[in-house]
């Protein structure tokens, strides 16, 4: 048996570092080789379930044990691991299982009521309750699959190492993204799309063996898992975990454990110094603070080094798990503004649309290449055509941004291609959105795009035109949504317009929209 994959990491740490803590949630404290064990034991339930290699299993539920211990077990016997975000609607969760061909939904308890209403009418045969928090029971009663609760399947299997051969280059995770027609898409990363990029991680960072890595971002996005817990994981270091951020708990645990490493979004950063507890907490064991998502705005930037810390910033996406470009903190007052460097093994160009790389200083489409890059969407052959393009420098991904490098090398976004909205580190399409509300009768014309926000970054807001002989309130176009959507996706304003600008062959034409109702 030789298992090139993630599954192998901790089994191989088990020794490496033992003794050693691996992780701390709460009052939960699992050294590294009583995390290989419990492991093993998820792996092989797994597999007495009729888990084999290749299948999907999903996972709803915040930053726990659990969560980690679910992505190593199916990594152990060659499954898939499907996150999916807490903050969607039953709907979205619905598509995301039945799209994956889940075949088990491990879930949190207090998530029932969205689990209930996701796993109708899917492919999922059974699911397995995590016990942590306060139950939140569904409204339609109990569910109608088999339920297991997650103790009782970890103290029922074997602890035994699994025997099963997986390949490095093997799907791990499939991811969603948000689509650019309303679909999300599942980015298919595999074992060694998300160990190189751990590998330009540590290349890039100066990550050691005596990382305390607080995570206060969700793992079920990239970024997290991506940036965070599996270089930390790598090298041998300890792992704090929270379900959530809340920045005064978060600021407690950095002072309590002496936290060395945390990741997140400008907003992240933003929320920290502004409370209370800033001034007075000890922070003097962090030494490695990661932000993407937009670039860190200079009052924050400045409010940190006032503090003796710098930022590393980066650029990224779902497609490249995450990393893309790292800008140093040595250069973050020198190249303010940029998403920095190619990162260590990953190669960037810029280029026109038939993929001619273009000079410095010119803009055109940001274009990635590297072993961190995925070979493609699940099941999405229309999304594979258009979104890689191949020349004689081989296959680059098309990441639909446009910027330019400077003469330094240095990569500079300067606008989205697509209309994609980034609100406080989540990725949002307005296409979605606006499919949705076009369902509403009283609606004529709906456009979505996004507005500066001080907090957000960006928030979306809705153009309506409301259909002659009905009558429209900013209240019923919210409300109709609720629900329907993940509450970050639903705008946070509406704006009610007579006519919308568009080009002579139709459509919207969303630059011209901010200017008139973007203020």
């Amino acid at each position: 048996m030789t298992n090139h994959g993630l599954g192998d990491w901790i089994h191989r740490r088990e020794v490496k570092s033992a003794g050693r803590m691996a992780i701390t949630a709460g009052t939960l404290e699992l050294t590294y080789e009583q995390f290989s064990e419990r492991i093993n034991r998820l792996a092989n339930a797994m597999s007495e379930r009729g888990v084999q290699r290749g299948d999907r299993v999903a996972f709803l539920g915040e930053n726990s044990v659990e969560f980690l211990e679910t992505l190593f077990a199916l990594g152990s016997i060659g499954a898939v691991f499907v996150p999916l975000n807490t903050r969607l609607a039953g709907p979205e969760v619905a598509f995301h299982l039945d799209d994956a061909g889940a075949k088990i939904l491990v879930a949190s308890h207090t998530m029932e009521p969205l689990v209930a209403a996701g796993v109708a009418e899917t492919d999922v045969e059974r699911v397995i309750v995590v016990d942590d928090g306060s139950r939140v029971p569904a409204e339609d009663g109990r569910l109608t699959l088999p339920v297991e609760q997650y103790g009782d399947v970890l103290e029922g299997a074997s602890a035994t190492r699994p025997q099963v051969n997986v390949g490095i280059d093997d799907l791990a995770i499939i991811l969603y993204t948000s689509g650019t027609t309303g679909n999300p898409k599942g980015a298919m990363l595999s074992h060694a799309n998300m160990t190189w990029n751990a590998l330009n991680v540590i290349s890039d960072m100066d990550i050691s063996n005596h990382e305390v890595a607080l995570m206060i971002s969700p793992m079920f996005h990239v970024a997290a898992l991506g940036m965070g817990v599996l270089p930390t994981f790598l090298k041998g270091g300890h792992l704090i975990l929270e379900p959530r951020f809340e920045p005064g708990r978060a600021l407690q645990l950095i002072e309590q454990h002496k936290a060395t490493y945390i990741s997140g979004v400008p907003t992240t950063y933003q929320m920290l110094a502004e409370h209370p507890d800033w001034e007075t907490t000890d922070i003097s064991s962090l030494h490695n603070l990661t932000c993407g998502g937009s670039a860190v705005p200079l009052r924050i930037l400045e409010t940190y080094e006032d503090r003796g810390l710098s930022f590393t910033m980066g650029y990224g996406m779902t497609e490249t798990a995450p990393g893309a470009t790292t800008l140093p903190a040595r250069y973050s007052r020198e190249k303010m503004g940029s998403a920095g460097l190619p990162q260590m093994h990953t190669h960037i160009r810029v280029a026109d649309f038939d993929g001619n790389e273009l000079p410095p200083n010119e803009v055109g489409e940001v274009q990635i290449q590297g072993p961190n890059v995925i070979s493609g969407y699940w099941e999405r052959p229309e999304a594979n055509e258009s979104s890689f393009i191949t020349d004689d420098g081989g296959t680059w991904f098309r990441s639909g941004d446009m910027g330019y490098m400077d003469d330094d090398g240095f990569l500079f976004i300067s606008d989205r291609l697509k209309d994609m909205i980034i609100s406080g580190g989540e990725n949002i399409y307005p296409a979605q959105i606006e499919q949705e509300l076009a369902q509403m009768e009283s609606i004529a014309s709906v456009a979505v795009f996004g507005v500066a926000n001080e907090k957000w970054g960006e928030v979306p807001r809705a153009a309506v035109v409301v259909r002659e002989g009905h009558e429209l309130t900013e209240e019923d176009v919210l409300s109709y949504l609720d629900g329907k959507l993940a509450r970050y996706k639903i705008p946070k304003s509406v704006v009610f317009v007579d006519d919308m600008p568009r080009t002579a062959s139709g459509k919207v034409r969303k630059p011209q929209l901010r200017e008139l109702h973007g203020e």
